[in-house]
């Protein structure tokens, strides 16, 4: 088994995230599975992380990736390519 890699923004992102206040663990494991767990103001959403530095082509979703987004029935599922995205997904909890 490999291990898999992440993105170079992905540390960036968890930073950021944890510097409003998210509580986030790295749950990188393949899959398909989404590689943050973030908890936010009593909220929960699944991150799947991409480098928005890369052409799209080497952006999207793995054919694992593609199966859990369509079979996901939970909360907040989305693909953030940079810091400004996953803070984003933030400030679409605060307006819940």
């Amino acid at each position: 088994m490999y291990a898999k890699r992440i993105d170079a923004n992905q540390n960036s992102i968890v930073k950021a995230l944890r510097a409003k206040g998210a509580t986030v663990r790295i749950v990188s494991q393949g899959d398909g599975l989404p590689d943050l767990l973030v908890g936010y103001k009593g909220e929960t959403a699944l991150l799947e992380v991409k480098d928005g530095d890369k052409p799209p082509s080497a952006r999207s979703l793995t054919d694992a990736e593609e199966k859990f987004f369509v079979e996901w029935t939970g909360g907040i599922l989305a693909v953030v390519n940079n810091v400004e995205e996953a803070l984003n997904v933030l400030k679409n909890i605060d307006t819940m």
